[in-house]
Parts: C-alpha cells; sequence; structure tokens
C-alpha cells in the first residue's frame, strides 16, 4: 500500500464504510502449489474483526486456506491522473486509487454458518436491487438449494491488520485537486471524482 501517510483516511470507520459498501474482494494466500487469489462476497462483521466469505470447492484456494494466514483486498475506484491537469508544471502522471487490506487467519465454517452468511449476503443485497419481494432460499427446492451450498466452502478471517490507502490528490492543493476531478470526471471515472470531492480535502482539516 501507499507508504505517504496522507493516504490514511483520517475518519476511524471510513476503510469499514469502504468495505461494506463495495462488498467484494480478492482473497490472497499462499499454496504448495504458489500463490492463489480467489475473488468473492465478503461480509464484515459488526465489529469489524471478522470478514465472512465463501469459495468454490474446486476454488485452487479452498483446500489449502483453512487455518492459513490470507490477506483480503477490498478495492474501489480508480484512475490514471495526468501531469497535464495541473498548473505546476514540475508534476508527473499517477493513479488515484481506493483500496482496503486486511489481513487474518482464515477457518472453514460449518454448513450452518456458511448458510447463515449466504441469508445474510442475499438480504443485503436484494434490498440495494430493490427487489420487491426480495428474493430468499424459501423460493427454492431445499434439495437443489442444498446441491448447490454443498458446492461452495463457508470461511471467516479473523482480522488482525488493517491497511486501507485512499489516495485522492490529499496531498494536492484544493485548485490541483479540482482540476484534476474535471480531468478525472472528463474520462468516464465519475464514482473517483466524486470520492474526491467527497474525500480528497480529508486532511485539510486534520
Amino acid at each position: 500500500m501507499h507508504p505517504n501517510s496522507a493516504f490514511r483516511p483520517r475518519q476511524d470507520d471510513l476503510a469499514e464504510l469502504l468495505v461494506r459498501e463495495i462488498g467484494f474482494a480478492a482473497i490472497f494466500a499462499a499454496t504448495p502449489d504458489g500463490p492463489r487469489v480467489a475473488h468473492a462476497p465478503v461480509l464484515l462483521s459488526d465489529d469489524a474483526r471478522s470478514l465472512q466469505f465463501h469459495l468454490a470447492r474446486g476454488n485452487a484456494l479452498t483446500r489449502h486456506i483453512d487455518g492459513a494466514s490470507a490477506l483480503a483486498v477490498v478495492q474501489g475506484p480508480d484512475a490514471y491522473v495526468s501531469a497535464s491537469w495541473y498548473a505546476d508544471a514540475d508534476q508527473v502522471p499517477t493513479w488515484n486509487y481506493v483500496a482496503i487490506e486486511m489481513e487474518g487467519t482464515a477457518s472453514k465454517l460449518d454448513d450452518a454458518a456458511l448458510i447463515a452468511q449466504l441469508d445474510t449476503l442475499s438480504a443485503e443485497h436484494e434490498a440495494r436491487a430493490g427487489a420487491n419481494p426480495p428474493w430468499t432460499r424459501d423460493k427454492m427446492n431445499p434439495a437443489l438449494f442444498s446441491k448447490l451450498t454443498g458446492a461452495i466452502t463457508g470461511f471467516e478471517m479473523r482480522i488482525t491488520a488493517w491497511r486501507p490507502t485512499v489516495k485522492l490528490s490529499q496531498n494536492k492543493s484544493a485548485g490541483e485537486r479540482e482540476r484534476v476531478i474535471k480531468g478525472v470526471e472528463a474520462t468516464g471515472h465519475g464514482a473517483l471524482a466524486q470520492l474526491m470531492r467527497h474525500l480528497g480535502g480529508d486532511r485539510e482539516g486534520a
């Protein structure tokens, strides 16, 4: 992650909020076959001390990650920043981005905890989707649901370290940030521009 402390969020709960809002992560771990990564929806616990996810049984990580040290990375919007957008000529291009790293030890969940995870995930995202009525597993044939859940394995990672980076030109003046925002918007990265407007001045009130 970026070593510049200017890109560490000042708000204590911002990293947690971003993980909950994005809800999808890359899970990395070492295996006997080399480093591997899986991509999965995630659930952060209410106390932000654990992260749950599930993987297909055939995934390259599934048979190795129980009890292993893992790294989960949640990524937000990102975009190239052209040096030509700055008023100051002595600048170089860079990249603005949002990324949250969480490190910890993963452990396998039992069937009941896996189903609870799936129920919570679907309830949260059905609410976001505005489905009316929302989908629930009660709509499925129970035997088919059981067959499908048998093809996945649930895990929980106890988080021992958070490493968030919210790189939104906080190290630039307000005027330069506004120029970058306009450039980012013009290249089609509206979500990043919105974050820059709301969070890019994070350090000014510190």
